[in-house]
Formats: structure tokens, C-alpha cells, sequence
């Protein structure tokens, strides 16, 4: 069933075609009435099952994982005394369904705003950051129910949860951490620490090594050396970068340097190379 438009309007037929489907009208009156109520009682059926109560998570990603995980045991389903589940006779169905075409079709809505001098573009009445090289550029943002996605030319620079409410504002301390590079004495009252504090990516952890390399270098040399570290943010996983701080706290190695070394071993012992009788293996193109 689709939505009416009226006749002659771009997104028309943009439903079917975009999907190989072929349209056609179901048989009026009771004659036709059992051409969509399976459909109907199988999502009621589903919804009843993995929807009530309301589940509770705290994204809509999730949700949708947790949906699809519903839907893939559903397979193993019988329904009444069948012989097969509904896995098995999809199975037998499916080759006789059209493809999806191999492109993806875009359900996130495009706007172009141009970078603000506080390095945040305005979407929707909310205002996102990127990083502070692009103020004054236009960006092109992708905006999904969940999320807002935003590209320098098609590189992405940023993604963010989308805000819900009016007039919000979501910062990510990571686009800002040239600016303080230079003037450290502006991050310890930024708006971009206070929700990274919040959100739990500036943890406790970061806090202790941070105090006490101010206690050894000062606060602006201090300071910048904890930029150093959270820009190892950048090319190396939250959770390694938060063990590597915390063991060169545990031994005094204050400076970025260790830092980043002993994060390379949290990520090392996490994925180790592959061995052979004590070697490492070699590519054989290298």
C-alpha cells in the first residue's frame, strides 16, 4: 500500500520503481478481503510478541539489532502443524522473487549549510560541530532519523546522534582540539569537555592523568600534552587509548609518547599477530 501523491510528481512511482515492485489493486469487497489480512495478522503477531511492553534502549540502533535478531530466530518458526518453518518455505520461495537493485536506496534527507566561526553547522533548528578546519566551508549533511551524518566533499568528518528538542547543541571535543593546542587555557571550561565528560568519553581516567601532568608540567604544558593524548582519539580505539592512559599513570610516565605506547599494547595483547612455529607470517606479495 503507498501513499497517495498527486499525479505527476517526482516520487510517484519512485516506490515501485526504485524497488522492481509492480503495482497492483487488490480485489474490492469481500471477495478481496483476504488478499492483505495475513500480512497484517503476521506483523500484529510479531508485534505482540517482541514489542509489548515497549522494549527500553537507549538507541534506536539497538533496537533496530534486536529487531532483526527477532526476525532471523523467526525462521525456526512453525506456524500450526506445517511441516516446514517459515524459514525452510521462504527458502523455496525466494527464487521466485525479483533481486533488490544492487544500490542502496537513501532514506536520509541532504542539506548543504555552510560551517559557522564556532565550527557547527545548523540542521533542523539544532547545531552539530566539525572539525574547526572547515569554518566557512560549505558541508554537506545527511540527515537520518537517528543520526546526522556530515561529508567534506565524500569524505565523512562527522557523525552525530541526532538531538530530539529545539535549539540543542551536540559537540564533539575531538573537532576542537587544535584550538586549545594553542590557547590550553580555553578546554578546561569548554562546552565540548562538559558533554564528552557526560557522555563517558572524557572519563575519570583521562581526569587523574590529567591532573597529575599539570602537577608535573604546569597547566598549559600540562594541558597540551593531554591534547596530544586525546588525539590519539583519532586513529586508535576509545577503550585502548583509556588503557593506555591508565598504565602510564600507574608507573608516572607522564608525557603523550608513552601513552600512545602502551595503547599500541592494549591493542596488541586485544589482537594479537597470527604465528607459526614462533614466526610471525609474512605476506607472500611483501
Amino acid at each position: 500500500m503507498y501513499t497517495w501523491v498527486q499525479p505527476g510528481h517526482p516520487s510517484e512511482f519512485a516506490t515501485p520503481r526504485r524497488f522492481g515492485l509492480e503495482v497492483f489493486y487488490c480485489q474490492p469487497g469481500l471477495k478481496g478481503a483476504h488478499e492483505k489480512g495475513g500480512v497484517e495478522g503476521e506483523v500484529g503477531r510479531f508485534r505482540r510478541n517482541h514489542l509489548v511492553p515497549v522494549p527500553e534502549t537507549p538507541t534506536l540502533a539497538e533496537l533496530n539489532a534486536r529487531i532483526d535478531e527477532w526476525d532471523a530466530a523467526d525462521d525456526q518458526r512453525r506456524i500450526g502443524a506445517r511441516p516446514r518453518t517459515v524459514g525452510e518455505y521462504f527458502a523455496v520461495e525466494q527464487p521466485l522473487l525479483k533481486p533488490l537493485p544492487d544500490e542502496p536506496f537513501e532514506t536520509g534527507r541532504w542539506s548543504s549549510p555552510r560551517v559557522d566561526r564556532y565550527g557547527q553547522v545548523s540542521v533542523r533548528t539544532n547545531r552539530y560541530s566539525v572539525p574547526v578546519r572547515l569554518i566557512g566551508q560549505q558541508v554537506r549533511v545527511l540527515l537520518h532519523a537517528s543520526e546526522v551524518v556530515i561529508y567534506d566533499g565524500r569524505t565523512e568528518v562527522a557523525r552525530h546522534e541526532r538531538l530530539v528538542a529545539k535549539g540543542g547543541v551536540r559537540l564533539e571535543l575531538g573537532h576542537y582540539l587544535e584550538a586549545p593546542l594553542r590557547k590550553p587555557g580555553a578546554l578546561p571550561g569548554a562546552t565540548a569537555l562538559d558533554q564528552a565528560r557526560a557522555a563517558g568519553r572524557f572519563t575519570p581516567v583521562h581526569d587523574a592523568w590529567w591532573e597529575a601532568v599539570r602537577k608535573a608540567h604546569g597547566d598549559a604544558e600540562g594541558t597540551r600534552t593531554l591534547i596530544e593524548v586525546l588525539l590519539l582519539h583519532r586513529h586508535t580505539t576509545h577503550e585502548h587509548v583509556v588503557a593506555g592512559i591508565a598504565a602510564a599513570l600507574q608507573v608516572g610516565a607522564l608525557t603523550a609518547h608513552a601513552v600512545a605506547l602502551e595503547a599500541r599494547k592494549a591493542a596488541d595483547a586485544d589482537h594479537p599477530p597470527a604465528h607459526s612455529s614462533g614466526r610471525t607470517i609474512q605476506s607472500p606479495h611483501r
